[in-house]
């Protein structure tokens, strides 16, 4: 940091938002601005947090910016009219979204526990965001207003959720969500062409069916796209469903995906192939668009949200990962190619900052679903889309033709930490190890960088796990690169004179997994990590990943073989509990 950084403080301007700097979410609101009615209604199951981290916000302030009413219900009440009816009907259509994490997620643990703190509502009690909550809301609009303007789904929820589906709060097969919900149509992925397009059909009274990234239910199928295994043959047959899944997950990027077609009960569900990434272009201009990065006054005297606390002075960087996780939907709902905004578009974000009375010159994260993939893609990639057969990573190797360079990363976070009045930019979002061993030309000095100004303490990292079957299941690189990486590690360190720490994310009870691999995996971080884990998750199969379609079928999705799945919770518990036992004599958590 800059001695004029450390200083010379900027004066704060101290900025304050009213009711009026929101998307109105009141009558009251909606009486300011002088309007009778709004054309758009977005439902979410978060209160509503007026923030470009947020899903619903982002699409909320792009309609605005296309001219159209917006209004935002954030977490109604699904046991009366109260909430749902306080802007009246919609002219054009109701957006219905889950929220920013998957409701059954967000409320129950791995082991099925309710969980008794969220997030995203006011005071942080779990006591606003209903189970399924993309069906609890398209349920409540339909009860309170017969034979209303279409309703629109879209976010994460639904997005992961719109072929069939493994649910394993329920231990079944699922329904396309538009046949449980009665929703008109389903923007799938991040979307927001689609939403943009949908919306001027819509408001133009013309058919939306043939719009990219949309999915609606049909009466007749679509012979000219991939014709899926139906609900029933799925049901039937755990191979078939299988083979859904791959159709569903090879059919995401827009240079290379075909249509999809899926019958259920007779009638048929859509998908259209998905619609384009936005350019760099069209992402800075959506970082610019008139956020207050608050939660809107209605919500605020309620309580304060906790996500506020790492979001309100973070930066989102790029969108996409093509790290293939199996247990990880990223890939499927924001896509296998990394799109970035530019270098002076995140540095004026950070300028902003300077506005905010509470801001202390801290930046939380400078990151995206994966910190270290800003600023580089395969040409291969952008120009014919993802490979049907060859993942860019996996177990045993990174694609030769990907071209890891960590060189425009570091110059941006050497630019954002230049800015006048940033005292600390932390890099909180994960980081690929393998990715920073395989640039042999900037991994070194991007780590660097790191390790000297944008660690908070520790470093995070996700192993997962150690043993290579295990590995190989989950999509994870070898144990022999998270080695390497700690070696570099603890060498940049001790050149510095810090004492900083690795965490390291690992899963219990993952599809391959037994007692016995846990056991190894605990002697690999006693002795080869020098560490005792504090803690570690049991894998919770979610919609939209491979590792869900193993827990349900019991097969390798790629050998068709059979696989071990542990299914009981008590020795899900106990694979977690043998990995984060303690007296091994290291400090708990940390590596040494």
């Amino acid at each position: 940091m800059s001695r004029r950084n450390k200083n010379r403080q900027p004066k704060r301007n101290t900025v304050t938002f009213s009711a009026k700097d929101f998307l109105p979410t009141t009558r009251q609101d909606m009486i300011e601005r002088g309007w009778d009615q709004c054309d758009i209604i977005l439902v979410s199951g978060d209160a509503y947090i007026d923030s470009p981290y947020i899903g619903v916000s982002v699409v909320g302030r792009m309609l605005e910016r296309m001219g159209y009413k917006v209004g935002m219900i954030g977490q109604p009440d699904i046991h009366s009219d109260i909430d749902i009816k306080r802007l009246g009907e919609p002219k054009l259509y109701w957006g219905v979204s889950g929220g920013s994490v998957d409701s059954m997620v967000s409320n129950y643990t791995a082991t099925k526990k309710f969980r008794n703190k969220d997030d995203y509502t006011p005071g942080g009690v779990n006591n606003k965001r209903p189970d399924r909550a993309v069906l609890a809301y398209c349920n409540l609009i339909r009860r309170f207003y017969k034979n209303t303007v279409p309703i629109v789904l879209g976010g994460i929820e639904a997005s992961l959720r719109r072929v069939t589906h493994y649910d394993y709060w329920q231990n079944k097969l699922r329904k396309p969500i538009l046949f449980d919900s009665k929703a008109d149509y389903l923007i799938y992925g991040m979307g927001e062409i689609a939403l943009e397009e949908l919306t001027y059909a819509i408001a133009n009274k013309k058919d939306p069916t043939e719009i990219r990234g949309v999915s609606y239910i049909a009466k007749e199928p679509k012979y000219e796209y991939i014709q899926l295994p139906s609900h029933k043959e799925c049901l039937e047959d755990k191979e078939k469903y299988i083979d859904l899944f791959d159709h569903f997950y090879k059919n995401n990027d827009p240079l290379t995906a075909e249509g999809l077609c899926q019958e259920v009960d007779g009638r048929y569900l859509i998908q259209n192939p998905p619609c384009d990434y936005l350019n760099q272009e069209e992402m800075d201009a959506n970082s610019k668009l008139p956020f207050t990065r608050e939660l809107h006054p209605y919500y605020a005297k309620m309580g304060k949200v906790k996500c506020l606390e790492t979001i309100k002075f973070s930066i989102m960087t790029h969108h996409g990962c093509w790290g293939e996780c199996n247990f990880c939907a990223i890939g499927v709902h924001q896509g296998r190619t990394i799109r970035t905004r530019s270098e002076d578009n995140i540095v004026e974000e950070v300028k902003e900052f300077n506005k905010y009375k509470d801001y202390k010159g801290v930046i939380s994260d400078v990151g995206g679903p994966t910190a270290n993939m800003y600023g580089y893609e395969c040409e291969k990639k952008l120009k014919k889309g993802t490979c049907e057969h060859i993942r860019c990573v996996d177990a045993n190797r990174l694609c030769k033709t990907m071209s890891v360079n960590h060189d425009r990363n570091i110059n941006l976070l050497r630019r954002v930490r230049n800015v006048e009045g940033v005292r600390h930019a932390f890099v909180a979002s994960g980081v690929r190890y393998d990715l920073i061993n395989a640039d042999k030309a900037y991994g070194y000095s991007y780590l660097k960088e790191m390790v000297k100004h944008h660690i908070s303490g520790q470093m995070k990292v996700a192993p997962e796990h150690t043993q290579q079957h295990v590995l190989e299941l989950m999509g994870k690189p070898g144990k022999e690169e998270l080695v390497k990486f700690k070696r570099l590690y603890d060498k940049l360190n001790k050149e510095e004179g810090k004492n900083q720490f690795l965490t390291y994310y690992l899963i219990a009870a993952h599809p391959g997994c037994r007692e016995k691999d846990m056991h190894e995996l605990k002697r690999f971080t006693t002795h080869e990590l020098k560490m005792n884990p504090e803690q570690a998750q049991v894998f919770i199969p979610t919609p939209g990943t491979y590792s869900a379609v193993m827990y349900y079928t019991e097969l390798d999705p790629v050998t068709r073989k059979k696989i071990f799945v542990e299914k009981d919770t008590r020795r899900k518990e106990k694979q977690k509990e043998i990995v984060v036992k303690k007296g091994c004599g290291f400090k708990s958590g940390f590596a040494s």
